[in-house]
């Protein structure tokens, strides 16, 4: 960003963080450009690919936000000026394209070079090559902060694809936006703010967390919640999403989920919660919500826990309740090696499978299979000794149908044992049966801290883990 004519020291006009040189900005919208100057002031943008100007004024505390009518996306760089009586600045190499909002918590914040003690997959060969794969995606990472009150501002820079700038990009949201960028033909950019460890009540208002009984509001309290930093409830909220609000985004992905197992009774809410108040912050409507399935992974004192199992449940309630809200799945991708790794390293199918809801659901390629098989409790019953489930599917049907694990069958006595699945592909069933349970009344599939199925449907899709009783 070049300042091109300063006055004095005592020059007033200043922009956010994000309207920088490098950003990306949402197409074919009134994209906020924002700053700050001296109350009353009036400022003018002009902008290099049209003759229009879009002007607003200075609040009295110095503030102002000004739409830009932006145009399709594009691969040619861009500017705009903003002038302020005598002050001007001029931000270049903008990219017109899709811009989303990446946020949750380390699996989110995980980059591609990965971290301590836990890879990513194939990492840094993808970001040794991301200036020639994806030569347009640029990200945009929020800093780790915490603040008792909402800030107004943020440090941070777009980043271009370059080798060691694309290691440090969360991978999940690279994965995602490289797969936008080449299936749409346009540049993708990803505002990143992501806090390892952090609650869904570290991502909410005070206003919202006064409802929680558990949450406290005083700042002693605060500062003293949990056992670590990233315990502490609305700081990320104030300090990592408040200042970036203003932005445009065309949706939002979200990977959290694992600090609040042990509380999924309450997930659903709070999470439905956490997004009616972004998106109201945000002053966009619905836009999109996609979530991370939880992964495999022992968060109890061994496998056939299942907290995290009831953490995923409720994720999928969420869903349920929240507006234009999905979710995906990566009950397949931990690898048995991984049962202690929260940071599972296969980064690249949960950011593909992302862009597989974007792309279906957003952008109208319907081609595209975006869910694994669910569960349809409708077609749910018992016939003797066998237990039978059916399921939704894609077009694309159930892809695999032999050698079926993950599947587990009880009697009355609620004791869960290993069932074997038969398909019955004339009526998109599967009849499960075990010799310890010579009359079934509940099935699970992969309902536990760490269980790893194989039934899949089009595209690779796993299904949904799932249960049928509620012990």
């Amino acid at each position: 960003m070049a300042i091109l004519l300063t006055i004095t020291a005592n020059a007033t006009l200043r922009l956010s963080s994000l309207i920088s040189d490098n950003m990306v900005l949402q197409q074919k919208a009134s994209a906020r450009i924002w700053g700050w100057a001296n109350p009353g002031e009036t400022i003018t943008i002009t902008n290099s690919w049209s003759s229009d100007k879009a002007m607003g004024k200075a609040s009295k505390d110095g503030s102002w936000t000004i739409a830009l009518n932006t145009p399709a996306a594009s691969f040619d760089s861009q500017s705009i000026t903003i002038n302020c009586g005598k002050e001007q600045i001029k931000v270049s190499n903008i990219l017109i394209g899709e811009v989303w909002l990446a946020s949750g918590q380390s699996n989110m914040e995980m980059p591609l070079k990965g971290f301590a003690g836990c890879c990513v997959e194939n990492g840094t060969k993808d970001a040794l090559y991301a200036h020639q794969e994806s030569p347009y995606v640029r990200m945009f990472k929020v800093p780790k902060v915490q603040k008792l009150t909402p800030q107004e501002e943020c440090e941070g820079t777009w980043d271009l694809p370059t080798f060691l700038n694309a290691l440090e990009y969360s991978a999940t949201a690279y994965y995602f936006a490289s797969a936008l960028s080449n299936a749409l033909q346009v540049p993708a950019g990803i505002v990143n703010s992501s806090y390892g460890g952090a609650h869904v009540e570290s991502w909410t208002s005070r206003e919202v967390c006064k409802q929680y009984s558990d949450i406290p509001q005083d700042s002693v309290s605060i500062y003293n919640f949990g056992s670590y930093d990233f315990d502490r409830p609305m700081l990320m909220y104030n300090a990592m999403f408040y200042p970036i609000k203003n932005y445009t985004y065309r949706g939002i992905i979200w990977y959290q989920g694992c600090s609040n197992v042990g509380h999924a009774d309450v997930y659903a809410e709070r999470l439905s919660n956490m997004v009616s108040l972004w998106r109201k912050d945000l002053g966009l409507g619905d836009i999109p919500f996609y979530q991370v399935e939880l992964a495999p992974y022992i968060f109890g004192s061994g496998k056939d826990d299942i907290g995290g199992a009831l953490l995923r449940e409720s994720q999928h309630k969420a869903t349920e309740i929240i507006p234009n809200c999905d979710i995906v799945s990566t009950n397949d991708l931990a690898l048995p090696i991984e049962v202690y790794n929260i940071h599972p390293s296969r980064k690249r199918p949960v950011g593909l499978r992302l862009s597989y809801l974007a792309l279906n659901q957003v952008y109208g390629m319907k081609e595209i299979a975006c869910h694994g098989p669910r569960f349809d409790r409708s077609k749910f019953h018992i016939d003797g000794n066998k237990a039978i489930v059916g399921f939704i599917t894609n077009q694309f049907g159930i892809c695999r149908n032999w050698g079926l694990e993950g599947f587990e069958i009880a009697g009355e006595d609620r004791k869960f044992h290993p069932a074997t699945a038969e398909f019955h592909w004339q009526t998109n069933e599967i009849y499960l049966t075990s010799e310890e349970v010579p009359s079934p009344v509940a099935v699970r599939y992969c309902f536990k801290d760490f269980q790893v199925g194989n039934l899949i449907g089009g595209n690779e899709l796993p299904l949904y883990p799932f249960r049928t009783d509620n012990w």
